[in-house]
């Protein structure tokens, strides 16, 4: 029986111990139950370990670690040395990627009409379909609000663990959740209100951040597959944290779960201004094959000085400047961030998918690069989303490249497929000489550089890639954003990254690590 928090409180104050300031909590992935059995039966021997829950659908076990560092790590070293305990890693915090409310900015709402929402909404005839179902996994969302309220279906609080989402606000949270809802389906029904980029949708609700705009680790993990258990086709995730990969492989082992089961996931570069090809961000850098990362434009296709950008990790940008949207409350503000450019494009995906409900992620995110407006943001296709012309393409049953833009490592192999192909295809690559691609569109890289791919099918029509560069772009983990074959990838649902990559702490605390290596040498993130 596991026992509860204020039993080994009482225990330890029994025996005449305090509750260590140092108190920490970890996630444990283990390979089967009895690591699970093991670690509750240590915590009944030891009195600084509490579990404090278990996520079956990730494998996780959630502990909390008192006493000092060296009493921390002697018990995570105790994890590792059970072979039925795959990794720890620390419960870090998640955060919304927002700006401060702009007060003075204009209330307008200028992202539709820069991606030309109602001429694509004409094309098609609608303004999406009630039969997606989008989750926006945030600070919750004011489901009572006049202009989301028909849209909005039963969610969950991963935060509190109850039933209601509700959108809680205060000065660190003007009501994120709130304005992404309505970014992604506003109703634009009620008067002097706004209106979303697929207001025809279905929006699940799941909160894990709280009033504070922070959440951890174990929430988010739980709150993406709540959405796979509910059978969502979108997730919009405008938050994350700066950690390593092996910090993050709970998160990125959750969307490849999301991946697994169809599920399109966009997620924000976020606001700190860096290149994501040198900066670790996750859950944006992740790059699965199901991800779209997203950059914010202005109302002049600049770049805000805060949005983080990348070649290799961020998919495209979408206006995230100055963006009106509903807040709790009936009420309607101003907010800007990569928060703002997620749910953008997490709307126009859902939008697309009531065209076609078989678009995968990584189509979805090709159509959307190579019909997207060239801008002077470096993604991975230098382009701002334009919503009538991947409708068109769309709708038109256009040929195009899947995937469109791509970075691998030399040696990586890359599968190429041209989408609405009319019989054979063959493909050229416009370098032999950096990556050679095989009549089944396999491409090859060879040495650094950047090439294009060429396809043509039986019925004479070609389509081309936009770039797909060969070679490292940084140090900074895999930089093959949705290319599911390549063996340092983590887009590959089999093999999500090496946790072991010495010099690579995966508990967010290297002092943690360095004294776990004394007891442990042979832990997997120690040096030989």
């Amino acid at each position: 029986m596991i026992q509860s928090k204020k039993a080994i409180l009482a225990l330890a104050i029994s025996m005449g111990l305090t509750v260590s300031a140092n108190a920490a909590e970890f996630l444990v992935k283990y390979k089967n139950e009895k690591a699970v059995n093991n670690i509750i039966s240590m915590q009944t021997e030891s009195s600084n370990i509490e579990v404090r829950g278990l996520h079956k659908a990730g494998k996780l076990l959630k502990v909390n670690l008192s006493g000092d560092t060296k009493a921390q790590a002697r018990t995570i070293a105790s994890f590792y040395s059970d072979k039925n305990v795959e990794y720890v890693v620390p419960n870090f915090k998640l955060h919304a990627f927002s700006t401060p409310v702009d007060m003075k900015a204009l209330k307008t709402q200028y992202a539709l009409t820069k991606v030309n929402a109602e001429a694509a909404w004409k094309r098609a005839g609608n303004k999406g379909s009630k039969n997606v179902l989008l989750a926006v996994i945030d600070t919750g969302v004011d489901y009572k609000h006049k202009n989301l309220a028909p849209n909005m279906v039963a969610g969950f609080d991963f935060r509190d663990n109850d039933a209601d989402p509700m959108d809680l606000t205060s000065q660190q949270n003007p009501g994120h959740g709130t304005h992404c809802a309505g970014i992604v389906g506003a109703t634009g029904l009620v008067d002097g209100g706004t209106q979303g980029m697929s207001p025809e949708v279905s929006i699940m609700p799941l909160r894990f951040l709280g009033a504070d705009g922070s959440g951890d680790l174990d929430g988010g993990v739980k709150a993406i597959d709540y959405a796979i258990s509910k059978n969502v086709q979108v997730i919009s995730a405008s938050w994350g944290a700066s950690v390593p990969l092996t910090t993050a492989k709970p998160l990125v082992e959750a969307i490849q779960r999301a991946e697994q089961a169809g599920i399109i996931f966009v997620t924000a570069a976020a606001n700190d201004g860096k290149n994501n090809d040198t900066t670790e961000v996750y859950p944006a850098n992740a790059g699965t094959a199901n991800m779209i990362t997203v950059a914010a434009s202005d109302s002049s296709d600049n770049k805000p000085q805060w949005s983080n950008y990348g070649k290799a990790k961020v998919s495209l940008a979408a206006p995230g400047d100055a963006i009106i949207s509903t807040l709790p409350g009936d009420k309607y503000d101003n907010l800007s961030g990569t928060s703002m450019a997620t749910p953008l494009v997490a709307g126009m995906v859902a939008f697309l998918k009531a065209q076609d409900a078989k678009l995968t992620g990584a189509e979805v995110r090709s159509l959307l690069q190579v019909t997207g407006a060239k801008v002077k943001i470096e993604t991975a296709c230098n382009c701002r989303v334009d919503a009538m012309s991947a409708v068109d393409t769309l709708l038109s049953q256009k040929a195009w490249m899947v995937p469109a833009a791509a970075t691998i490592d030399v040696n990586a192999t890359l599968q190429m497929n041209m989408k609405n192909a009319k019989g054979a295809v063959t493909f050229v690559s416009s370098d032999t000489n950096i990556a050679t691609v095989n009549a089944a569109g396999l491409l090859t890289g060879t040495k650094e550089g950047t090439v294009t791919v060429k396809a043509t099918d039986a019925s004479g029509n070609s389509v081309s890639t936009l770039d797909i560069n060969v070679g490292k772009v940084s140090s900074a983990g895999p930089t093959n954003p949705g290319n599911p074959g390549g063996p340092t990838d983590p887009g590959n649902p089999s093999n999500p990254g090496t946790p072991g990559t010495p010099g690579q702490c995966p508990l967010g605390d290297q002092s943690l690590c360095d004294i776990l290596c004394k007891i442990m040498p042979t832990a997997p993130f120690c040096a030989p």
